[in-house]
């Protein structure tokens, strides 16, 4: 529950230096939002690439698929993934995966004793699967970027449309109240006076 407004000068002063607190916060938060909206921006287009890529990569096996299912071969071997390298960037105070790269474990085999196609495959293969991780990375960093930019935004609201119109309104009210107050004071003060005056003649 809300504390009960207090109509008094130390409130005053506190509605004045909370509304002045959220009035310096607000554009910081502002700001961030502005920032997150554009790598946003950015990011759809870029994501939206990667899929077409990947896209045509798994095309270009289509052709040669049926070779691998060749028992002579095992081409899964070939495509064990090591690493999926990634380093953390902060865009506007989020943590945030950058893809660096993938290895593979490198399995030795002879050029003779394995067929042709192996080295194409191996190749295609991994592109697709390091664009599979680099698209799955970038969907991670747009999922992370949209939260944040879902809680800013939520943030601006509520100094908006809540907080800064509350404390204005408090502060408006006070000073009604503080200013009847004083007039008040004075006709009090006058009408003792008078009586002062009236009593003394």
């Amino acid at each position: 529950m809300a504390e009960k407004l207090k109509y008094n000068k130390t409130a005053l002063k506190a509605q004045r230096d909370g509304l002045a607190k959220y009035q310096k916060f607000l554009p910081i938060l502002q700001l961030k939002k502005m920032q997150l909206q554009i790598v946003i921006r950015q990011l759809e287009p870029l994501i939206e690439e990667k899929k077409r890529l990947l896209k045509e990569a798994a095309e270009s096996v289509q052709p040669w698929a049926k070779y691998l299912t060749d028992p002579a071969v095992d081409i899964h071997d070939f495509l064990v993934i090591e690493q999926i390298r990634t380093q953390t960037d902060n865009i506007a105070g989020v943590d945030v995966p950058e893809f660096q790269g993938v290895d593979f474990r490198e399995v030795p085999y002879s050029l003779f004793a394995t067929p042709p196609w192996l080295d194409h495959a191996i190749s295609i293969l991994r592109r697709l699967i390091s664009l599979r991780e680099e698209l799955r990375v970038l969907l991670e960093k747009e999922a992370l970027i949209q939260e944040e930019l879902r809680t800013t935004t939520q943030r601006c609201n509520l100094f908006e449309k809540k907080l800064i119109p509350e404390l204005k309104e408090n502060i408006r009210k006070i000073r009604i109240f503080l200013g009847d107050e004083e007039t008040a004071s004075v006709g009090r003060a006058k009408l003792a006076k008078a009586k002062i005056q009236e009593a003394e003649a």
